[in-house]
């Protein structure tokens, strides 16, 4: 092989090789890795990852993860696959941060008119991870009688605790907070 290609041409095709190796191992490496996006531009306003600011929801269980409305509201009585989960972040407005990598003290007001305006919440954790946070009573939730968004608010750019129900559908991660049904 090496009289057919030359020595200078075979060690030009092993270095390409190599190269690509490479490329694709950084590049499978890169895809898993995550990371807070613009993490130096603003630190979150209250509490760390170590020492959360507060608790929010209140904590599933392994035998019931979801409540008896969501139970009820499901299709077949079967909703997604959850798994009672604690997770610690910072409380995020989704919608800029997946846009223009906002979060922290300096986007902490425009992050509380998004989420007032309706815009979906978000947990960041220490690693980058984002989970869409949601009301798990479906009903109440769907009628407008939960107040976890202004939870959310009140906590927006904290990193607080967050207990819920876990499911990840088509690569979306959700965490659901119960415990935030008005008191009629």
């Amino acid at each position: 092989m090496l009289h057919r290609m030359g020595f200078y041409r075979y060690h030009r095709v092993v270095k390409a090789a190599a190269i690509v190796l490479v490329l694709v191992g950084v590049s499978v490496a890169a895809q898993k890795a995550t990371s807070i996006l613009f993490p130096d531009w603003s630190g979150p306003t209250e509490g760390t990852y170590d020492k959360p600011a507060a608790t929010l929801g209140k904590a599933a269980t392994a035998k019931r993860p979801w409540s008896v409305q969501t139970m009820a509201s499901s299709v077949d009585g079967k909703p997604v696959k959850g798994k009672a989960t604690t997770l610690v972040g910072e409380i995020i407005d989704l919608s800029c941060y997946l846009q223009v990598g906002k979060h922290g003290d300096k986007h902490r007001e425009c992050g509380q008119k998004c989420v007032q305006a309706g815009q979906p919440v978000g947990l960041l954790t220490a690693d980058g991870s984002v989970y869409t946070l949601i009301d798990e009573e479906h009903n109440d939730r769907r009628d407008g009688l939960t107040e976890f968004r202004k939870a959310c608010v009140e906590n927006m750019a904290h990193i607080v605790t967050v207990n819920g129900t876990l499911t990840e559908v088509g690569g979306q991660r959700a965490l659901y907070v119960q415990g935030y049904v008005k008191k009629q």
